[in-house]
């Protein structure tokens, strides 16, 4: 069986008894990145073997784990925060697990994106999530336009040091637009700052955005 497993996004309590059970039981636990999962796995007393599997090796990983996955063993999947898959890799070894017919399942857990959306305030009825924004400042906005024309509340991952041009972005589009920007989620200096995105652009020019952030955009008009 491989199991894809979520760890906690910020706060290492933040992991479930059934994903400890899995993790400890696991034969080889595959890990992200395995020096940031080392510290996680070593607080909970986790001592299995680990491997490697990022995007740059997953398709050469595959392979591997399918045959020992066949072979009987257990095989523990986990990122390097949150869910597989979601903006993390995993996605090649469920494809292969249901071309190849290998048993396979995934653990509920700690998400980034469905902390935010909850914690923002704005509706959750209906959402997109559409992972990290485009470097490029054209490929940038033309993302957020979209966004904003869909009518949903719109997530996405940003960097610290981009979150100021894409606030800029944003009030160009429409300054008065609700956003949230989520930082550090689950940690000690975890924040919602919550405004129109002019007043949000304004404020983070004065307080430079440092940790992780999600970007939540509210479309919808007002409507609830």
């Amino acid at each position: 069986m491989i199991y894809f497993v979520p760890t906690p996004i910020g706060n290492r309590a933040d992991i479930t008894l059934r994903a400890l059970d899995v993790l400890r039981e696991a034969d080889i636990i595959a890990c992200e990145d395995t020096r940031h999962s080392r510290p996680l796995l070593k607080h909970h007393d986790i001592d299995q073997p680990l491997v490697s599997l990022h995007d740059h090796n997953e398709a050469r990983r595959l392979p591997e784990l399918i045959a020992k996955a066949r072979e009987g063993m257990n095989i523990a999947v986990i990122s390097d925060a949150g869910m597989p898959l979601i903006s993390d890799p995993g996605y090649r070894l469920v494809q292969a697990c249901i071309e190849q017919e290998v048993p396979y399942t995934v653990l509920p857990g700690p998400s980034a994106v469905l902390t935010a959306l909850a914690g923002s305030g704005f509706p959750c009825h209906a959402f997109s999530f559409d992972g990290f924004l485009p470097v490029k400042k054209g490929k940038r906005r033309k993302a957020l336009e979209t966004a904003i024309e869909s009518g949903k509340t719109a997530l996405f991952f940003e960097s610290p040091h981009r979150i100021l041009s894409t606030l800029e972005i944003l009030t160009d589009i429409n300054p008065e637009l609700p956003v949230c920007v989520a930082r550090e989620l689950s940690k000690k200096f975890e924040t919602y700052h919550r405004d129109t995105s002019s007043a949000l652009w304004e404020y983070f020019q004065q307080h430079p955005a440092k940790g992780e952030i999600v970007l939540l955009l509210d479309t919808s008009g007002g409507s609830r």
